[in-house]
């Protein structure tokens, strides 16, 4: 359902809209959400699985996942391969949710930017950081490249 057609245009809160929801008892919700945080706090709230398809500029999980099985079926292993993310890093939710998932699975990340398009801390999730191009892209098995958001 969007925003528009749902209770929320008239003032409904997103928990309000989580307890509507939960009533129909389903089985899985997929929520695309504007704010941050939004898609953990109603799936506090309901009793099924939820599967976050993107929540503000927070995280973006689902697409990471298509990109992971998207690497998988061209270079095989993921865990191997050392994979560079190139572009607006600062801005990109699709970035932050493609460092922790290929982390997890093991591969070697590589996050390529001007310095103003790199969040303050980045290194912190596990990847190397570089500000020129050549010498982030040496060695590397994939690339992924960010348009500016």
């Amino acid at each position: 359902m969007s925003v528009g057609s749902s209770s929320v245009k008239k003032g409904e809160t997103l928990i309000d809209t989580a307890m509507t929801l939960n009533a129909m008892q389903p089985d899985l919700l997929v929520v695309r959400h504007q704010s941050a945080g939004a898609v953990e706090l109603l799936a506090q709230k309901v009793g099924c699985a939820v599967i976050n398809a993107g929540d503000g500029a927070h995280e973006h999980p689902t697409q990471a996942l298509l990109d992971a099985l998207t690497i998988r079926r061209h270079r095989g292993e993921i865990s191997s391969l050392t994979v560079a993310i190139c572009g607006d890093i600062l801005h990109s939710r699709v970035a932050r949710s493609n460092i922790l998932l290929l982390n997890a699975l093991g591969a070697r990340v590589r996050v390529i930017a001007p310095s103003t398009l790199l969040p303050s801390g980045i290194e912190k999730l596990g990847v190397e950081v570089f500000t020129r191009m050549d010498a982030g892209l040496k060695d590397c098995d994939v690339v992924m490249m960010l348009r500016l958001q």
